[in-house]
């Protein structure tokens, strides 16, 4: 079997942003230092629900990919209908379990990972079946990411890391992925300045909202480098962002959606510096296989 078209379909570079999702989301949590089991399964719990996601895009969208892009894994022949709509329900039945079994604990089971990946199921399908491609597409799919961070948080105890500030983090990926997927939009041919400069302006309004992480926390508990590093953040989407503005054509633009799609592995880390410290930016550490597969796999 070539695994080529199948890397291809499950978009795998772009599985590590979930990765990052989930193990930011675990480290403010405190559960991948007490619970790494726990976090673990999370992990994998996100990455099914995620890849399963990018099969029922692909799926769904089959006569318009026949038309604008033949060479994909399904239009092209690669990979069978009936063997996509195999693994999109495979995963996310496998997704699910895996969310039902990390709330397993010694103190008993815990229901909310399994609700709310369950969540993320709804919102999965009824972006791709239904709204991707509607105004409202870019906001459902910014919910996904909103309920894969809340998923990383679910099995926090609210003395560690209450429901406000769970919500706070969700926000600020949500909101990102809402500006990173408008921006995306017409990627395939000529896009509007007007319709760019909008969905750059909700990447901002994302990394504004990310500044005021730290407000609740202790004064001096949060390294001072955090805005140093949401700035340089900004500078690194920012260039190509700006880029793709000034000349809105395919290549531009696929660029820049590539460099904030990736960029969500950062700005994870970033937020994880709030909760640990500098070692939190050990989650870029995800970018090096990321990168290292998008050279072969696309991402967008």
């Amino acid at each position: 079997m070539r695994l080529l078209p199948y890397a291809q379909l499950l978009r795998l570079p772009n599985v590590f942003t979930a990765f990052a999702d989930i193990l930011m989301g675990t480290l403010a949590a405190g559960t991948l230092m007490h619970r790494p089991l726990a976090a673990m399964l999370l992990l994998l719990a996100s990455a099914c629900l995620y890849c399963s996601g990018m099969v029922w895009n692909d799926y769904f969208d089959f006569e318009i990919d026949r038309k604008e892009r033949p060479f994909r894994p399904l239009p092209s022949g690669r990979v069978a209908r009936s063997t996509a709509r195999g693994l999109g329900v495979g995963l996310m039945i496998l997704g699910l379990g895996i969310a039902g079994l990390a709330g397993w604990g010694a103190e008993g089971w815990d229901g909310r990972p399994v609700v709310l990946a369950t969540a993320l199921v709804a919102a999965i399908l009824f972006y791709d079946v239904w709204l991707k491609h509607t105004p409202i597409g870019p906001v459902t799919m910014g919910t996904c990411r909103f309920l894969n961070v809340l998923l990383a948080t679910s099995l926090a105890d609210a003395s560690v890391l209450p429901s406000y500030q769970k919500v706070h983090l969700a926000l600020v990926v949500g909101i990102y992925i809402i500006g990173v997927t408008w921006f995306a939009r017409g990627e395939a041919g000529q896009s509007l300045s007007a319709n760019l400069r909008g969905a750059a302006a909700v990447m901002l309004a994302a990394l504004i909202l990310a500044l005021a992480v730290p407000a609740r926390l202790v004064e001096g508990s949060v390294t001072v480098a955090y805005p140093y590093l949401l700035v340089a953040f900004g500078f690194l989407i920012g260039i190509p962002i700006a880029k793709a503005i000034a000349r809105p054509e395919a290549q531009m633009v696929q660029a820049a959606v590539k460099r904030c799609i990736l960029g969500l592995v950062v700005l994870d880390a970033i937020l994880a510096t709030v909760y640990v410290g500098l070692p939190g930016l050990a989650i870029i550490l995800l970018l090096p296989p990321a990168m290292l597969l998008g050279k072969r796999v696309y991402s967008t």
